[in-house]
């Protein structure tokens, strides 16, 4: 995906539904329902507001989310960002100052890693984190 520009939902966009897509998706506005990206990246801008439950390859999540996020891939919490969901996903990034209040699942048999850097197949790490 080197290259190319994502789609996006405009700051002064609002959108209540369901958004479904095959391609990256950078979103600036104001989402309510449902996000899915099977095989993308979600990226939630810095002034974004969604209330959705997530699922993409990997989501960046920079603005506010009130919802679930589902990543076959990585979830990047970027400092100022603010989480209110659970998370599941391969991998976990959080920065500093970032928020989150919900559940992580970490399963490391969707991993696409070594399985000697990760846990064991069919072993979930979970935690769970409050800002």
């Amino acid at each position: 995906m080197a290259g190319e520009a994502a789609a996006v939902i405009g700051k002064s966009v609002q959108i209540r539904g369901e958004v479904k897509g095959n391609e990256d998706l950078l979103v600036e506005g104001l989402v309510e329902g449902t996000i899915t990206l099977t095989d993308h990246r979600l990226t939630i801008g810095a002034n974004a507001r969604v209330q959705a439950n997530v699922s993409a390859r990997d989501v960046v999540l920079q603005g506010t989310l009130h919802g679930d996020a589902h990543a076959s891939g990585r979830v990047e919490l970027r400092a100022g960002c603010h989480m209110t969901g659970d998370i599941h996903a391969a991998r976990l990034s959080i920065e500093e100052n970032a928020i989150l209040s919900g559940k992580v699942e970490l399963n490391a048999s969707a991993s696409a890693e070594k399985p000697a850097a990760a846990a064991p197949a069919g072993t979930t790490q979970a935690a769970t984190f409050a800002g």
